[in-house]
């Protein structure tokens, strides 16, 4: 029996809509890679607790960290705490902690999990932030809590440092104190201001190849602390550009939710295989974690054709959910995770289940039908049936 539904249209207009009914591709127990990959995974919320979601966060512990779960059985990696559209926009600095200690205390019972968490200075009040001192002071505490767990560092862009950084030298004075310092190789973490409007000019400029020599430079000071860079600049070929110029065994982490599928395939070219791919740690993976490790599967094998035809319908989706406002694309991340099953509810810490429109979400369904990715077709139609009955939407 083919599911449909009612859903807006452009104009606001109601128009019937039909699922195709492909079944969602699924990767093979025990699936292997050939690149690392990460999952910026999302927090669900407790939608019983009594707070006030736009200034304290309550997380449902077991289903989060059941979500990790699920992610490590697909055979990717959990980035935990650094997801930028939640850390410091909802999810505080205490929580994320508390966060990192569950996850890799989770981790434990998993063989292989991977899991880098986010080290960061969000716990500052930025108004009293005065000097790069307080910015490493900063970074220090968390550094510290993070690897008192045995945890390793996700170096994240700071807020703080992009405020009061007078030049490129602040910015590899900070580095250069917390590279020495870190226990195990780190991953470093470019955003870009489209994610986060406060992160505009980092590493001490606007100009992007000037930006980018100044983090090159940082990494090339200490190539065995950096395991790789994350860069979300939603620019194809700024990453490529860095890419190829990475000291050799540091990866490059796609951020670049935009592009992933090609990125990570590959150019082959470069001096060193590193130069030539990129490994991934992304938003959009939380979204279509079986496609994505399906797709991973294939490319391992050699299968190219397999690898883009499994994660080439996501892409249009993920350009979607990360739409400008880029910053709320983790609205769009936890909608799916709803739709498909893995939370009870559309409930998100900050209320940010209010940041994108009916229309938003409707092409959101539609597309994830597209892509293959509604893992219970019965289950999506009525939670989507219910958000629409929520908007005045019947049918």
């Amino acid at each position: 029996m083919t599911l449909s539904l009612t859903l807006p249209v452009a104009g606001g207009a109601l128009a019937p809509y039909a699922l195709r009914g492909s079944a969602p591709v699924r990767p093979p127990a025990g699936v292997k890679f050939n690149r690392i990959a990460y999952s910026a995974a999302h927090v669900v919320a407790d939608p019983l607790a009594a707070i006030d979601p736009w200034l304290q966060s309550a997380v449902d512990w077991d289903a989060t960290i059941g979500y990790r779960r699920h992610l490590w059985s697909l055979g990717l990696g959990v980035a935990e705490a650094m997801d930028t559209a939640q850390r410091g926009m909802g999810l505080d600095w205490p929580t994320s902690l508390e966060l990192i200690r569950r996850s890799l205390d989770a981790a434990k019972d998993v063989p292989g999990a991977l899991v880098a968490s986010g080290c960061g200075t969000d716990h500052l009040n930025i108004d009293e932030v005065r000097s790069v001192d307080d910015v490493i002071r900063g970074y220090e505490e968390q550094m510290a809590a993070i690897e008192a767990l045995g945890g390793k560092l996700i170096v994240m862009a700071s807020r703080a440092l992009a405020r009061v950084a007078k030049s490129p030298a602040d910015y590899e004075r900070v580095y250069d104190r917390i590279l020495r310092q870190a226990k195990q190789p780190v991953v470093l973490h470019w955003l870009g201001d489209m994610f986060d409007p406060a992160l505009a000019g980092y590493w001490g400029t606007k100009d992007i190849d000037a930006a980018m020599a100044t983090a090159l430079g940082i990494i090339a000071a200490h190539p065995d602390k950096v395991d790789g860079i994350k860069i979300s600049l939603l620019d194809k070929d700024k990453e490529i550009a860095m890419r190829r110029q990475l000291p050799p065994g540091v990866r490059m982490y796609t951020g670049d939710d935009f592009n992933y599928a090609e990125l990570i395939a590959g150019d082959g070219h470069g001096s060193e295989q590193t130069h030539g791919q990129s490994d991934a740690l992304l938003g959009i993976f939380d979204a279509i974690a079986p496609a994505a490790s399906a797709a991973l599967g294939e490319l391992a094998q050699g299968n190219v054709e397999k690898f883009h035809a499994i994660l080439g319908p996501t892409v249009p989706l993920s350009r979607h959910i990360f739409a400008a406002p880029t910053r709320f694309y983790k609205t769009g991340v936890v909608f799916m995770a709803w739709l498909n099953g893995h939370q009870s509810h559309f409930t998100m810490v900050g209320g940010q289940q209010s940041t994108r429109s009916l229309q938003h979400f409707a092409e959101l369904f539609r597309l994830a039908d597209a892509a293959n990715l509604l893992e219970q077709p019965e289950l999506a139609v009525r939670r989507m049936k219910t958000l629409l009955a929520l908007h005045g939407v019947e049918g």
